[in-house]
C-alpha cells in the first residue's frame, strides 16, 4: 500500500493556537467557584503558582524536543533516553490523556447542548461532534489548524467582552467596587497551604501545552519552533487564565452569590452580563470543546502514528500516512470510532483517565532531561546544573504534588490501563527477551 509522509507546513502560531485550543481558555470559569471557595477568594494567585510550576515541565519538554524533534512526545523521549520498554509504557499511559480528551469534549458538548435543546436526543450531539472532529482532521492539518484558530479567537473575544462587562459592573459598585484593587492577588487571610491546594486543581487547566510536541514532524525546523511553541502556549494560556480569574474575582470576591460553587460558570455569565451574554458565553464554551476536541484528536493520531511506525502497534494500520492529504488517515478514523465511547462513558471516569496519562507523561519528560544530562555530563557548570538538573527536579516535584492529589479513581483506572500495556508488551517482546523495534529519526526525513 502506498503511503505518504507528514508534511512540514505548520507555522509557529498555528501550533501555538492548537496548544491553546487544547487547553481550552474558557475552562477558567468551570473551576472558579471551587478554587475561590478553597483559597478564600484568591484564584488569580493560585493560577500564578500553577503557571510557574507548569513552566518548569514546559522547559523540560522544550529541551527534549530539541534533542528528538519527532512526533512521539514523551513516548519518544523515554524510549530513546531511558529504555525502549519503558518508553512504550509511557506512550501507552500517555494515550489516556490524548485518547480520552476527545471523549471528554464530546461528553461536555452533549451536556451543554442537551441543556439548551432538551428535545434532541443526547446521542445525536455526540455523533455529530465526533463526525465533525474526524472530518476536519482527515483531510488537511492546515485546515484543521486554521479552523482551530478561529475557535480560539472566538473564546478570546468572549473573554474580552466578559472583562469589559466586569469593569462596567465593578465601577457601578459590584464586587470590590474598585477595578484597581489587588484584593484578588493579596489578602491578609491568605494561606499558602490553601493556595497550593488551589494551584493543584488549576494545574490540570494547563494540560495540553505538551500536545504541541506531537506536531514536531509537521513544522519546519522543529528543534527551534516546537520549544518556542511550548513556552508560548503555556504563557498565553497562563495569561488568559490569570486575567479572566482576576476580573472574575473582582466581581465575585467570595462564593456567596453562587447556588453551587462547583457549577458556577452559568451563574457567572448571568450575573455579569444577563441572559444575552449568557448565550454568547455558552457559544464560547462550545467553541472551547470544539477547539480542544480538534487539537486532541490531531495529537493522539500523531502519537499512534509514531508508535505504529516503530512497529510497537500495527505499522500497516497506524503507520500509514495518506499520500494525498498527508495525514495519518486511518488513525484519525480510529480515534473517531473510539471517541464514540462517549455515548456510554460518564464525565468523571473519562476525566480521571486523562489526569493519570498526563501526569505519567510529565513525570518521565522531567526524568528524561536529568538522565540525558547525567549521561552526557551536562551538569558540571552552574548554568548546566540549573538548567538540566535543578529545573527538571522542580518540575518533577511539582508533578509529584499533583500525583499526591490525584483522585483514587484516576489511580485505579490508570493502573488497570498500565497493566494492560504491560501485558501487551510482554507478549510483543516475548517476556522481555526481545527489544521492541526502535525507530531511526533519519528514516523520517
Amino acid at each position: 500500500m502506498q503511503t505518504g509522509k507528514l508534511k512540514r507546513s505548520l507555522s509557529l502560531w498555528q501550533i501555538v493556537l492548537l496548544g491553546v485550543g487544547y487547553m481550552t481558555p474558557m475552562v477558567v470559569f468551570d473551576t472558579f467557584g471551587i478554587v475561590s471557595e478553597l483559597t478564600g477568594g484568591h484564584v488569580p494567585t493560585a493560577y500564578v503558582i500553577a503557571l510557574v510550576a507548569m513552566l518548569f515541565t514546559a522547559a523540560s519538554y522544550g529541551k527534549m524536543v530539541k534533542i528528538y524533534p519527532q512526533a512521539g512526545s514523551s513516548y519518544t523521549y523515554t524510549q530513546k533516553t531511558i529504555n525502549p520498554h519503558l518508553g512504550f509504557l509511557v506512550g501507552w499511559s500517555s494515550m489516556l490523556d490524548y485518547l480520552f480528551l476527545p471523549m471528554v469534549n464530546a461528553i461536555l458538548t452533549k451536556i451543554y447542548l442537551t441543556a439548551l435543546f432538551p428535545e434532541v436526543s443526547p446521542w445525536m450531539w455526540v455523533v455529530g461532534f465526533v463526525l465533525l472532529m474526524t472530518g476536519i482532521n482527515l483531510f488537511n492539518v492546515n485546515f484543521a489548524a486554521n479552523f482551530n484558530s478561529f475557535l480560539v479567537f472566538f473564546q478570546m473575544l468572549v473573554i474580552i467582552i466578559f472583562v469589559a462587562l466586569v469593569i462596567k459592573g465593578v465601577m457601578s459598585g459590584e464586587g470590590t467596587g474598585d477595578v484597581t484593587s489587588l484584593q484578588p492577588f493579596i489578602g491578609s487571610h491568605m494561606e499558602m497551604s490553601t493556595l497550593i491546594a488551589g494551584a493543584t486543581i488549576l494545574c490540570f487547566s494547563f494540560l495540553g501545552f505538551d500536545a504541541v510536541t506531537t506536531l514536531s514532524e509537521e513544522t519546519p525546523n522543529p528543534a527551534k519552533t516546537i520549544p518556542r511553541a511550548i513556552l508560548l502556549t503555556a504563557l498565553i494560556g497562563g495569561v488568559l487564565f490569570v486575567t479572566a480569574a482576576f476580573f472574575t474575582q473582582l466581581f465575585f470576591p467570595d462564593v456567596s452569590r453562587f447556588n453551587d460553587p462547583e457549577a458556577a460558570s452559568p451563574e457567572i455569565a448571568l450575573f455579569v452580563g444577563g441572559k444575552l451574554f449568557q448565550s454568547i458565553f455558552l457559544a464560547g464554551t462550545l467553541c472551547g470543546t470544539l477547539a480542544s476536541g480538534l487539537a486532541s484528536h490531531a495529537s493522539v493520531s500523531r502519537l499512534l502514528y509514531v508508535m505504529g511506525r516503530d512497529q510497537m502497534i500495527s505499522k500497516k494500520l497506524f503507520g500509514f500516512v495518506h499520500p494525498k492529504y498527508n495525514t495519518p488517515f486511518y488513525n484519525v478514523i480510529f480515534v473517531g470510532i473510539i471517541s464514540l465511547v462517549a455515548l456510554f462513558l460518564d464525565l468523571v471516569t473519562a476525566t480521571s483517565l486523562i489526569n493519570f496519562g498526563a501526569l505519567m507523561a510529565f513525570t518521565f519528560v522531567n526524568l528524561c532531561v536529568i538522565v540525558h544530562a547525567v549521561r552526557n555530563k551536562r551538569y558540571h557548570s552552574v548554568k548546566g546544573f540549573i538548567s538540566n538538573i535543578l529545573f527538571p527536579v522542580i518540575g518533577g516535584a511539582s508533578v509529584f504534588i499533583l500525583w499526591l492529589n490525584l483522585e483514587m479513581s484516576s489511580l485505579i483506572l490508570g493502573t488497570i490501563w498500565a497493566a494492560m500495556g504491560i501485558a501487551y508488551l510482554l507478549y510483543r517482546t516475548k517476556w522481555f527477551t526481545e527489544s521492541p523495534p526502535l525507530f531511526r529519526f533519519e528514516e523520517a526525513q
